[in-house]
């Protein structure tokens, strides 16, 4: 095998690019990107182009967007004529079909955001925020036909703060990722590294978020959706309703004080209760059709009186 052998690289988001930059700059052979189709976003549904392909162009690689992967003659042939000495997987969106993990002798090395086997699933980082977790790290290891449950390489532990969320988290985590990566390749190519069988006993899920994850239940302790709250940045965001309209919350912290859950007291400043005994001082808020606002100005406005409630 060459010293820097060819590679495929498959990933979508912004989490994948620095494990593409590193590669290249490392001197690997990069003979194609996969990335997802444009899809149409925003407003005016314009088309986008991922992450991926964009720092992709900018790097001068060929770039190639199938619709589908797993019968797909066209991709598979090649991919086939490419021969790859590994295919590197960060975030691509798509299962990988069995053909693409027997085609390379290296395997299929996938970029996971997370201490596997914890927090498998497509949110790991927004999870591992939203339930607690002081460290967090990832992990590169070999696809195979489960979720996230293939052999383990190569693990780095990095600290969560309190000041954390998952935006400012996960481009840490894509940097100190991307040089494991290269770490990976370079140990599977001396023979250095030896994969670690998953402990399945011991896995937990991080499933696909929804809308539905953000609405605010008042019944958790203040510190739980303190963590989901920054967990679950930029989407869906947490959320409950005020005077029947949606009121999201941006900011807010922990704090000693009972209140029944749901009920606001306005001193000087915004609290409301929530389970346990605790209550969230809100620091941030957004009603629904207006811009973000602080909290006091939240007062000054709406001028919420002593026992509303929050939600439904």
């Amino acid at each position: 095998m060459p010293d820097f052998p060819t590679l495929v690289f498959c990933g979508t988001p912004a989490f994948a690019v620095p494990t593409l930059e590193k590669l290249v700059e490392a001197g690997f052979e990069v003979r194609l990107v996969v990335t997802q189709p444009d899809r149409p976003r925003g407003r005016h549904m314009e088309l986008a182009v991922s992450p991926v392909k964009q720092r992709g162009l900018q790097l001068g690689l060929q770039i190639v967007q199938p619709e589908k992967i797993k019968n797909n003659d066209e991709f598979r042939a090649q991919l086939g004529g490419i021969k790859p000495d590994a295919i590197v997987v960060v975030g691509y969106g798509r299962i990988i079909p069995q053909w693409m993990i027997d085609l390379p002798p290296l395997g299929n090395l996938n970029l996971h955001g997370s201490l596997l086997p914890k927090y498998r699933g497509a949110a790991p980082i927004q999870w591992a925020i939203a339930r607690g977790e002081s460290t967090t790290g990832v992990t590169t290891m070999r696809i195979d036909p489960g979720l996230d449950t293939g052999d383990i390489l190569l693990q780095k532990e990095l600290p969560v703060s309190p000041q954390d969320t998952a935006v400012t988290l996960a481009p840490r985590m894509a940097e100190i990722g991307a040089g494991l990566m290269i770490e990976t390749l370079r140990g599977l190519q001396s023979g250095t590294i030896h994969a670690q069988p998953q402990d399945h006993a011991h896995a937990t899920l991080a499933p696909v978020l929804t809308k539905e994850d953000g609405r605010i239940d008042f019944h958790l302790t203040a510190r739980e959706l303190w963590n989901r709250l920054r967990g679950f940045q930029p989407w869906p965001g947490t959320y409950t309703c005020f005077r029947g309209k949606n009121l999201h919350i941006w900011a807010a912290l922990p704090v000693e004080r009972a209140l029944r859950e749901g009920e606001i007291e306005v001193a000087d400043n915004l609290l409301v209760g929530c389970g346990s005994g605790s209550a969230l001082q809100l620091l941030e808020v957004q009603i629904e059709g207006k811009k973000r606002m602080p909290a006091s100005d939240f007062i000054h406005g709406y001028q919420p009186r002593l026992g509303e409630k929050l939600g439904n």
